[in-house]
């Protein structure tokens, strides 16, 4: 039987992201991390730093719907690989610390699929390799171009696995049982649920959230969204988030930190309230969190009956397989049209009842005229 896990400090990176277009624009990013990694590690010398976090798109950034748009062509040609100089730069870092470093998501091109790009967390490990790699599963119709698994699920699941355990990895270390997502993945239950089935400790989970989707009071759903999936799954948070952003069509604070450290409790353990690049650090107790969920008071999984809620999923809501090969979102509009499907089984079953004067049979329809009238407004791509 190993020895008890020590305590460690992790970090949770929030830094500013440079919206980039080549590759020196990327190296800008991957240094500035870099930088802020040093930091970290000799600045919390007394408890060792083992992990950091960092947040979504910090090495290519994203663009979102109106002026500055990017269609599949743009991402693409920023595209890099695990294998890549970006990710030897990394694993060098976690190599020269003996540490693991986290981050989601990279804008990714596999071999695979190579007409599309997937947004790809990963953990490195103290060795310098990927020890784990998740493609974020819940991307929004309305600002992710990236490809989800579930868009071509036959096809993925023959090359990546379709297993629960493939589609929501959970890596065993030195340091706990590590699992990530990313963003939108955290706005609803399930993916966090089932990286706990698989055993995950410490939820690594990088994002990029912006103020206008409820960063800060009187909403904040990033802040409570997230304690409820530390303490639904009896997990440590470590929420990343950009301070900052350059780029012509966002403001500086589009995406205005916030980044967080949660304990497997759902309390707030550290918390940047403001934008800017910063740090939060905080002592990581792997074996107080596995004590615990040894505890029956309160235990959010003993007490998991499941024969009354598998009605909830029998049947697809959002359809599977709607971007295969050869047919990968070529922009924002093309994915928020696959969505109508999914309103028409919602307003179909009953489940969501439509406002007056519309019917049932309107909804699909009215989210089409939606897309068509931004497009003609020029507020959505049409390409």
């Amino acid at each position: 039987m190993a020895g008890p896990i020590e305590k460690y400090t992790a970090l949770v990176i929030q830094p500013h992201v440079a919206m980039a277009r080549t590759r020196d624009e990327i190296d800008v990013n991957l240094e500035r991390v870099l930088q802020l990694i040093d930091f970290g590690v000799g600045y919390f010398w007394e408890v060792p730093v083992r992990l950091a976090v960092l947040p979504e798109y910090f090495l290519q950034g994203v663009t979102t719907p109106g002026k500055g748009e990017d269609g599949l062509e743009q991402f693409l040609e920023k595209a890099v690989t695990l294998d890549g100089p970006e990710f030897r730069a990394l694993g060098e870092k976690a190599r020269e610390y003996g540490m693991f470093i986290s981050g989601g998501g990279v804008i990714e091109r596999v071999p695979e699929f190579p007409d599309r790009w997937f947004n790809t967390a990963f953990v490195i490990g103290p060795t310098g390799e990927v020890i784990l790699r998740y493609h974020k599963w819940h991307i929004p119709a309305t600002i992710g171009l990236g490809t989800s698994p579930h868009d071509l699920l036959d096809e993925y699941g023959e090359v990546f696995g379709r297993s629960i355990k493939d589609l929501f990895p959970v890596v065993d270390t030195e340091i706990g049982k590590l699992g990530t997502m990313t963003c939108h993945d955290g706005a609803t239950p399930e993916v966090s649920r089932a990286l706990a089935f698989n055993g995950c400790e410490v939820l690594c989970h990088g994002g990029a959230i912006q103020e206008f989707e409820g960063i800060s009071e009187p909403w904040d759903f990033w802040r409570f969204t997230r304690r409820t999936r530390a303490h639904d799954n009896m997990m440590y948070v470590l929420a990343s988030n950009w301070g900052s952003v350059s780029y012509a069509y966002y403001p500086q604070t589009f995406c205005p930190g916030h980044s967080m450290i949660i304990d497997y409790t759902g309390m707030m353990v550290r918390e940047a309230r403001y934008p800017g690049e910063q740090i939060v650090a905080a002592t990581i107790d792997v074996e107080a969190l596995r004590h615990h969920r040894t505890v029956a008071n309160h235990n959010t999984w003993i007490d998991v009956r499941t024969e009354a809620f598998r009605e909830m999923y029998a049947e697809p809501i959002y359809p599977a397989n709607r971007f295969p090969s050869g047919r990968p979102p070529r922009n924002l509009a093309d994915k928020v049209g696959q969505a109508k499907d999914a309103m028409r089984v919602l307003y179909d079953r009953g489940q969501l009842t439509p406002p007056y004067p519309y019917t049932a049979d309107e909804m699909p329809d009215l989210l089409e005229r939606r897309v068509r009238e931004a497009q003609e407004r020029g507020t959505l791509r049409k390409d």
